[in-house]
């Protein structure tokens, strides 16, 4: 009988397997008193909101794919909005968050912020998409998931997305109690579409048209390996918002005027990064049509070494990007499993070569976050350097966007959230489902 072990396409069960490992994070790098989830697998790690947030939008995933029952899901739910809920707020230095945004980076007991980090509006953004999410799916009649839909409507209508303009058009990053706004605002195509919806929708204190007008007035059209798109380099940008929402046929005047939408962009720009592999300008190693995903990432470390007679710079953690870099010949299989509602064809064929090339799929949380084949001299493995660490940035896409891809399931939970709808129509979104 013919051995197919290696070279049977992945279907359903591959990716089944794929996802429940991802979502394995989620249930032990936990605090399942207060629900905060470890930033990185790492002993002593720090919590993320970012990592919270993306935990409550997979445990609905987790009930219905059998991974965790309905009650488990509710009561883990519950402890992380309470415990929100009733986290310090105010300017003292050691509180979880101010004007209903928290700090990037808290302890995983006390919940108190670490390493002075910036109170984040663009965590608090996906936090607070995870908080929506559950309360769109606990809709039974019960206190626990009563309580839920409380908790979820009171965090979201606290957050004072117009206070973190700072009196400009668009919205900072940040503040610090010590200094402040930080100097940086979301500009230029990024992460923060998901962002600025969430800020339109507000009930209670949402930020004015003008600002998202303001944000797309700062795009760069681009045109790479014969794609046009709204360019950002590093892949995750391309998926981060649509973890969320569904952005196939509604259009905001911007791709109005370019006769696209933000799924298509994302489709492109998924080529972009498979046609940089196959191009391969820099040379690295492991670069091909089935081995490509630049994004941001942990890395070998910050170093310079000579290979084969040439003089390499390699990073640590670091935001990388496609064709303009920076990049260190680091891949990462998460951001491409994350690109599989965009372009099928070609995800899916670079994940059987990352199982192919022993990526550690069997690994507790599946495969592991990023590798880089150009430090492979003098290592038993063909990836080379490949990270210690999981993230929970990079697990959560993984669960979220296959499940996106196999039954649109969190798509629809969240076409059904009204402030989501109000915050796209105020962006000027429409045509579609919309």
């Amino acid at each position: 009988m013919k051995d197919d072990t290696k070279q049977a396409p992945l279907g359903d069960d591959f990716l089944a397997l794929l996802q429940s490992k991802a979502f394995d994070y989620f249930l032990y790098e936990a605090n399942e008193a207060n629900g905060l989830i470890a930033d990185r697998s790492r002993k002593g790690s720090p919590a993320s909101i970012a990592a919270v947030g993306l935990a409550l939008t997979a445990y609905p995933i987790g009930v219905a794919r059998g991974l965790m029952t309905r009650e488990q899901a509710a009561a883990r739910t519950l402890a992380t909005l309470r415990f929100f809920w009733n986290s310090a707020q105010g300017t003292e230095p050691e509180a979880t968050g101010y004007k209903g945004f928290y700090y990037h980076f808290i302890d995983m007991k006390t919940g108190r912020r670490v390493w002075q980090c910036e109170l984040s509006t663009i965590d608090t953004a996906l936090l607070i998409a995870g908080v929506l999410a559950a309360g769109g799916y606990f809709r039974e009649e019960t206190e626990e998931e009563n309580e839920i839909r409380t908790l979820s409507e009171a965090l979201y209508e606290r957050v004072d997305w117009d206070w973190a303009r700072n009196g400009g058009a668009t919205v900072t990053h940040g503040w610090t109690p010590e200094h402040g706004f930080l100097g940086y605002r979301w500009e230029g195509y990024d992460e923060a579409l998901i962002l600025y919806v969430l800020a339109l929708g507000s009930p209670t204190h949402c930020i004015p048209p003008e600002s998202y007008a303001a944000w797309l007035a700062s795009y760069r059209w681009k045109k790479i390996y014969g794609q046009e798109f709204v360019y950002a380099g590093p892949l995750f940008i391309h998926q981060l918002s649509h973890v969320w929402l569904d952005f196939r046929g509604i259009r905001d005047a911007f791709m109005h005027g370019h006769d696209s939408d933000y799924f298509e962009n994302s489709r492109r720009a998924t080529y972009v990064q498979r046609d940089y592999a196959i191009r391969n300008p820099l040379e690295f190693a492991g670069y091909d049509e089935t081995s490509w995903g630049v994004t941001a990432s942990d890395g070998p470390g910050w170093m310079t070494r000579r290979i084969d007679g040439v003089e390499r710079r390699f990073y640590g953690y670091r935001a990388r990007g496609v064709p303009f870099g920076p990049d260190d010949g680091t891949l990462s299989p998460w951001a491409t499993a994350a690109s599989l509602p965009f372009a099928p064809e070609i995800v899916l064929p670079a994940l059987r070569h990352f199982r192919d090339i022993d990526l550690h799929l069997d690994h507790s949380y599946g495969f592991k976050a990023s590798f880089n084949p150009t430090l492979a001299s003098g290592r038993d493995h063909p990836a080379g350097w490949v990270s210690p660490d999981h993230l929970g940035l990079n697990q959560g896409p993984i669960v979220l966007m296959i499940e996106n891809y196999r039954s649109d399931f969190l798509w629809n939970l969240m076409r059904n959230c009204q402030h989501v709808v109000r915050g796209l129509r105020r962006a000027g979104f429409s045509q579609g489902w919309l």
